[in-house]
């Protein structure tokens, strides 16, 4: 089990990561925030709108399943937003360098984190 403040260091050794942050979605508010290169106040309150809105249209298509990640491709980033399964209501949200990472493995290492942290 790690703490939060572990979780954003082990998040910050993926290649090409930026900043990142544990974002309460229920008010937008971050729990733990690591890096730089993004206002991340601005982030966590856009990106759980984000989350709010796919939860609702999940709901109105009547989809009875969990979101695992949210990606957004950007012309020079990816920023990954990974809702946290053990913790309800908590997100990841990570923002990497394109041109420095590998996406398959920057996934799997948030789900991994994600995982391993105990709030």
């Amino acid at each position: 089990m790690a703490n939060i403040k572990q979780s954003m260091d082990e998040l910050m050794t993926i290649d090409g990561a930026l900043c990142a942050a544990l974002v309460d979605s229920g008010s937008g508010m971050i729990l733990g925030q690591i890096g730089s290169g993004v206002d991340l106040e601005v982030a966590a309150a856009g990106n759980t709108e984000v989350v709010r809105a796919k939860h609702k249209t999940m709901n109105a298509l009547g989809l009875n399943d969990v979101i695992e990640d949210i990606l957004i491709t950007l012309g020079r980033q990816y920023h990954i937003i990974r809702p946290l399964q053990k913790h309800e209501g908590l997100f990841v949200y990570l923002v990497l360098d394109k041109s420095k990472s590998n996406l398959a493995l920057a996934r799997r290492k948030t789900q991994d984190v994600g995982q391993a942290l105990a709030v």
